[in-house]
């Protein structure tokens, strides 16, 4: 495999695996020290870079070595974070272990200062992406829940967006992972050992992250991921964890609004 040259330089004859956990649509390459993410090139990838960098101290986060762009392509390397990811059956069959886990990691992000924060992702900021991406096609109508469009539904996403509009909850602005899926959060000794993924990372709401994070935990669970079920792992132990009431109506909004990324 060819690799610009600022990239080859720390790769070179070094030996990896591919990650294929996920749906981001990138390749994924796991050395020994590094992680090397390959993806098609995008207009918010050096804003995703400015991200991950200001996270650095704040959060244990992957640090960049290097990050490259070439034929139409983004290269970023960056270190390897170390432990298990959140949906590790170590960790599903441990429920109270991860729920605790969990809701640490959440007030980990939650309890950063986001002053200088170099992205925003607000309600606003959210609904106009949709937007953007319903009118272009964009929607993935393979990869969305199969109780969301159709009979009992929503027609199309079109109306699912509209439905969004005049929905919008109140704001509660912290730091938001804006993809906190079980496997994006690392668990190492009792403790979070990193975030990974962080393309959406920034100011936005908590509930985004709360509703992703309760949808990932209920799946991986009920064997929706690998088949393997887990009747133990309560996702409501998550609310109990965070010490907070469900509040349905915002967890339903942002796993709906999901749907159209």
């Amino acid at each position: 495999m060819q690799f610009p040259d600022r990239i080859a330089g720390f790769v070179a004859g070094k030996t990896y695996t591919e990650n294929l956990t996920g749906m981001s649509g990138s390749r994924v390459l796991m050395y020994d020290e590094y992680v090397l993410k390959i993806e098609k090139t995008r207009h918010e990838d050096l804003e995703t870079i400015a991200v991950m960098r200001w996270l650095e101290g704040r959060i244990p986060v992957p640090v960049i070595a290097v990050y490259a762009e070439e034929d139409g392509f983004s290269y970023t390397l960056m270190s390897r974070v170390q432990g298990r990811m959140a949906c590790d059956e170590y960790y599903l069959e441990r429920p109270d272990e991860l729920t605790t886990l969990l809701a640490e990691a959440l007030h980990m992000l939650w309890n950063v200062d986001t002053a200088g924060c170099p992205r925003e992702r607000s309600i606003d900021v959210e609904l106009a992406e949709a937007k953007y991406r319903v009118e272009r096609h964009l929607v993935d109508m393979d990869n969305v829940e199969p109780e969301t469009f159709g009979p009992g539904g929503f027609r199309d996403p079109e109306e699912l967006l509209a439905w969004l509009y005049d929905h919008r909850p109140s704001y509660e602005p912290v730091l938001s992972h804006g993809d906190f899926c079980l496997p994006n959060i690392y668990l190492d000794n009792g403790g979070i050992s990193g975030f990974i993924d962080l393309g959406d990372t920034g100011i936005g709401d908590k509930w985004r992250d709360i509703a992703l994070c309760y949808r990932s935990l209920k799946h991986n669970a009920e064997g929706v991921y690998g088949g393997r079920i887990y009747p133990d792992t309560d996702p409501m132990l998550l609310f109990k964890k965070l010490q907070i009431e469900p509040d349905w109506e915002k967890i339903r909004f942002y796993l709906l609004m999901d749907e159209l990324f």
